[in-house]
């Protein structure tokens, strides 16, 4: 519970970058020249971008989020408390399974592919190039660092 609170903390801040619309409502559509990019929640490495297209990561509910990492981006191993759903928007995601980041035993996941966890599978990612993926799932969203020393908040 502690994880999903310093998460919600650390999305707040994309609050201001996108309009969120709810299911209740009018429809949403967004074109890529309506994507607001800002900087991605502190729980995440420094250098990535997000934009919520869609609900609000810190509430209950359905939202789409987009993260635009640079290339040599990393996440160590981590799990998440909700259903992760992402499609590879452009670039590559090397996604691996476990505790430890072998990155030998990630598999490459090019422009188009989808991958879905469920909650508390222990996964990790890197990207070789600048790499766009969307996360649709339910809120409230978080992440738990498999070794807490990798939680990028607890160097600030």
């Amino acid at each position: 519970m502690r994880v999903a609170s310093i998460f919600a903390a650390s999305v707040i801040g994309l609050c201001g970058m996108a309009s969120f619309a709810s299911a209740e409502g009018a429809h949403t559509m967004v074109t890529p020249d309506d994507v607001k990019w800002g900087p991605a929640p502190k729980v995440l490495p420094a250098g990535a971008e997000a934009a919520v297209l869609f609900g609000d990561p810190t509430k209950e509910g359905l939202f789409a989020l987009r993260l635009k990492v640079p290339s040599g981006y990393a996440i160590a191993p981590h799990t998440h408390p909700a259903d992760e759903v992402v499609t590879v928007v452009s670039g590559t995601t090397n996604l691996g399974m476990g505790e430890t980041a072998d990155r030998k035993a990630a598999k490459a996941l090019p422009a188009g592919s989808f991958f879905a966890l469920p909650p508390g599978m222990a996964h990790f990612v890197y990207f070789d190039e600048e790499t766009v993926v969307q996360i649709t799932t339910t809120g409230p969203w978080g992440i738990k660092y498999v070794n807490p020393a990798d939680d990028p908040q607890k160097s600030q």
